[in-house]
C-alpha cells in the first residue's frame, strides 16, 4: 500500500529495529577500483573466487573506443579481500525537512523513502560480513564498479564492424540509464549466490526515492520501491547452455522483490508481486537498465563457451578450408579478430535471405519498379541485391565472426549468421538468441543480435551459411 497522504503516515512510530527483511541481504558501496584481477584488487590471491561475469550486449568483445578501467564491455566479479556488504538494520520515520540532517552520517548506508512533503521513512543499513556488493550505473564516481552507458544500434542499425554499432564509451547526452542503476550482492561462501537489487548507493552512501517514485509499505511493515525507469530481469526458462529458452521479463525492486512489468517503463503503479520467483541470478540471466542490457554468466556456464584463443582457432580453420566466391572464384578469408569495422578485400559477404557466401562485388542491385529517376535516368536502386546463385533478393552484407565468447551458448563451429547484420557464430547460439525478446524503449521488445544490437529480421532471424569450397 502506498503511504502518501494516508493517516498512518501522519503518526508513525519514530524508529523500529528491523528483523531480517527486504527479502535478501543488501549491499554496500564497492571498492573504488575495478574488479579486474589485473587492476590490483587481488594482489595476493593467485586464484580468487569468481562470482560471475557481466557482459554488455551490443559490443562485440570491447567498446568501440576500447575498454578502459571501469568502463568496459565485460566485467568479472571476484571475491573481495574484505566484505563490503550491508543489510537493513533500523527504520526511522521522520519529518521530510529533517531528512538531510538524519542522513548527515556519511559512514552509514541508508535508503530514504519520501512519502509526502511532511513525512519520510529512512532505512539504515549495517555492515554485513557475509556478502560483497558491486554497483552498476552510468556515473563515473568511484563507488560504481561497472560504468555502463547507452548501447546504440537497435532497429536502425544495419550490421556494422566486428564491434558492431554498439556505441562507444562516451556518455549519451540524453541517457536513460540511471547514474546508480543497480547493485549485485554476492555471498562470500559457497555456492556464492548472486542477487540483484534496483538502485545503488551514491557518494554519500544513500539511496533516495523521491515523492514521485513508486513506493509502498510491505506486508511486514517495512518499505520497498521501484526506480524511475526500472531494472528488468529475465531468467532463462531452462539451462542456458543446454536448453536455451526465454523466460519472462520481470521488474526488481529496491529490496530485491520480483514484480510483473508496469504498463509502461516509468509508470507510478507497480506490477503484481510474483512470489514464486526471486532476484537470484543464474547463468544466462539478462539485466536491462533501460538503455543497456547485461548478460550474467556463471563460471560453470562460461566453461561451455569459447575463449578468445579458441575463437581464433575457429577463424583459422574456416580460412584453412579456403572458401571461394562461386562467381569470381577468388579465395575468401575472415579478417583478424582484432580488425574492426574496416572491411578486408578478401572478406566473405552473404546474401542474408538465402545464405550463399560470396566475395564482394558491386553489381546485382535490385532496381525499383516504377518511374525513372531524375532527368530520365534509370530507376533508383533499393540497396538490395539479387543472389546470382538462386536469384533471391535481399540484403548483402559482410560477415564478421562473433568475438565475444561469453555470448556463445556452446563451442560449436561458426556455421550460421544473424540477419541482417552478418555476425557469425554457432547454430545453437543463433537459435537461442533469436528467441529472446530484448526490451526497447518504454514497452517494446525485439529479438536482436547480441554482438551488435541490430534487430533481427526474416522468418528466423538467422541463416545457415552456404560456402563453396576450392575448385581444385
Amino acid at each position: 500500500m502506498v503511504l502518501e497522504g494516508s493517516s498512518e503516515a501522519l503518526c508513525p512510530p519514530p524508529s523500529l529495529e528491523l528483523r531480517p527483511s527486504c527479502n535478501k541481504s543488501q549491499s554496500s558501496p564497492p571498492l573504488s577500483t575495478s574488479s579486474q584481477p589485473h587492476d590490483g584488487v587481488f594482489p595476493e590471491d593467485k586464484e580468487p573466487v569468481k562470482y560471475g561475469e557481466l557482459i554488455v550486449l551490443g559490443h562485440n568483445g570491447s567498446l568501440a573506443n576500447g575498454d578502459k578501467g571501469r568502463r568496459r564491455s565485460r566485467l568479472a566479479l571476484y571475491k573481495r579481500p574484505k566484505a563490503n556488504g550491508v543489510k537493513p538494520d533500523v527504520i526511522h520515520n521522520v519529518s521530510t525537512p529533517l531528512v538531510s540532517k538524519a542522513l548527515s552520517n556519511k559512514s552509514q548506508h541508508s535508503i530514504s523513502y519520501t512519502l509526502s512533503r511532511s513525512h519520510s521513512v529512512i532505512v539504515e543499513y549495517t555492515h554485513d560480513t557475509n556478502t560483497d556488493m558491486f554497483q552498476i550505473g552510468r556515473s563515473t564516481e568511484s563507488m560504481i564498479d561497472f560504468v555502463v552507458t547507452d548501447t546504440a544500434g537497435s532497429g536502425s542499425s544495419q550490421g556494422g564492424g566486428a564491434g558492431g554499432e554498439g556505441g562507444g564509451g562516451g556518455q549519451s547526452a540524453q541517457s536513460t540509464i540511471s547514474r546508480y542503476a543497480c547493485r549485485i550482492m554476492c555471498e562470500r561462501s559457497a555456492p556464492y549466490t548472486a542477487r540483484i537489487y534496483a538502485a545503488g548507493f551514491d557518494s554519500s552512501k544513500n539511496i533516495f526515492l523521491g515523492e514521485r517514485a513508486a513506493k509502498w509499505r510491505t506486508s511486514d511493515g517495512l518499505m520497498d520501491g521501484l526506480t524511475t525507469n526500472g531494472v528488468l530481469v529475465m531468467h532463462p526458462a531452462g539451462e542456458f547452455v543446454s536448453e536455451p529458452a526465454p523466460g519472462v521479463w520481470r521488474e526488481i525492486s529496491v529490496c530485491g522483490n520480483v514484480f510483473a512489468l508496469r504498463e509502461t517503463r516509468s509508470a507510478q503503479q507497480r506490477g503484481k508481486l510474483v512470489e514464486n520467483e526471486s532476484n537470484t541470478l543464474q547463468d544466462g540471466s539478462l539485466i536491462d537498465l533501460c538503455g543497456a542490457t547485461l548478460l550474467w554468466r556463471t563460471p560453470a556456464g562460461l566453461r561451455h563457451t569459447p575463449t578468445l584463443k579458441q575463437l581464433e582457432s575457429l577463424r583459422q580453420e574456416l580460412n584453412a578450408a579456403r572458401p571461394q566466391c562461386p562467381v569470381g572464384f577468388n579465395t575468401l578469408a575472415f579478417p583478424s579478430l582484432a580488425q574492426r569495422e574496416i572491411v578486408d578485400k578478401k572478406q566473405p559477404w552473404v546474401y542474408v535471405n538465402c545464405g550463399h557466401v560470396h566475395g564482394y562485388h558491386n553489381w546485382g542491385y535490385r532496381k525499383e519498379k516504377g518511374p525513372a529517376g531524375p532527368g530520365g535516368t534509370a530507376p533508383a536502386s533499393t540497396g538490395e541485391r539479387e543472389c546470382p546463385m538462386c536469384r533471391r533478393v535481399g540484403p548483402y552484407v559482410p560477415l564478421w565472426l562473433g568475438c565475444e565468447g561469453g555470448l556463445y551458448l556452446d563451442n560449436g563451429p561458426p556455421t550460421h549468421a544473424f540477419c541482417p547484420c552478418g555476425h557469425v557464430c554457432s547454430e545453437k547460439t543463433v537459435v537461442g538468441w533469436s528467441q529472446i525478446p530484448l526490451p526497447h524503449g518504454t514497452h517494446a521488445f525485439h529479438a536482436a543480435c547480441p554482438f551488435c544490437g541490430t534487430w533481427l529480421t526474416g522468418e528466423q532471424g538467422h541463416i545457415k551459411l552456404i560456402f563453396q569450397g576450392p575448385v581444385d
